[in-house]
């Protein structure tokens, strides 16, 4: 298994998080995928930069995940 952990910049609240086109676990929670090339994003609203961000996940830990950061726009 490999970890990703998201980021949501300028919010206060979790927003979900979506995985190559699936909803799965959210902002500043420990997500757990299969090594391999993710397409990260934030459920709606679109409110945020960059859009999506294409991952690619391997030799990542439970203490040391693979970080993603979205910024909410102005």
């Amino acid at each position: 298994m490999e970890y990703l952990l998201v980021h949501f910049i300028g919010s206060s609240g979790s927003r979900r998080v979506k995985i190559d086109g699936n909803f799965n676990g959210r902002t500043e929670v420990l997500i757990q995928l299969q090594a391999g090339t993710h397409t990260v994003t934030l459920g709606p609203p679109a409110n945020f930069t960059p859009l999506e961000s294409t991952v690619e996940l391997k030799d990542t830990a439970e203490l040391d995940p693979l970080e993603v950061t979205f910024a909410k726009l102005p």
